[in-house]
C-alpha cells in the first residue's frame, strides 16, 4: 500500500486528503477496516478496459457500506479513460451503478492526469 495526501481548494476552506492505495490487493483486505475507519470519503477505483475489475469494485463498496462509516462520501473512478478504444466497461453501466449507491463517478486517466481534479473537487463537495 502506498501513503499520499493532496489539499483541495473548496470555496474558502481547503481540504486535505490522507490517501491510502492499496491497490485493490486481497492482501490489504484484512487491513480494509483500519484504512477507512473516521473517513469522510472514499474513492474505488476500476480499470475501464477490465470488466473483472468493476465486478472487484462492487464487492469494495459492499464491504463499505458493512463496515464503513455510515455517512462515508464515495466516488467511483473508472481509470484508463485513455483506453477508451479497448473499453470493457460502459460508462452508462458505471453511472447506474454509482447512481444506485449514491456515489459521484468520474472516468479519469492516472496517466495523463485526466479528471483527477475533478474526482477530488467532486467528493469535496
Amino acid at each position: 500500500a502506498s501513503f499520499m495526501t493532496k489539499t483541495v481548494p473548496c470555496g474558502n476552506e481547503l481540504h486535505k486528503f490522507l490517501i491510502w492505495d492499496t491497490a485493490g490487493q486481497e492482501r490489504f483486505h484484512s487491513l480494509a477496516p483500519m484504512y477507512y475507519r473516521g473517513s469522510a470519503a472514499a474513492v474505488i477505483v476500476y480499470d475501464i478496459t477490465k470488466q473483472d475489475s468493476f465486478h472487484t469494485l462492487k464487492k469494495w463498496v459492499k464491504e463499505l457500506k458493512e463496515h464503513g462509516p455510515e455517512n462515508i462520501v464515495m466516488a467511483i473512478a473508472g481509470n484508463k479513460c485513455d483506453l477508451s478504444d479497448i473499453r470493457e466497461v460502459p460508462m452508462k453501466d458505471a453511472k447506474e451503478y454509482a447512481e444506485s449507491i449514491g456515489a459521484i463517478v468520474v472516468e479519469t486517466s492516472a496517466k495523463n492526469a485526466v479528471n483527477i481534479e475533478e474526482l477530488f473537487q467532486g467528493i469535496s463537495k
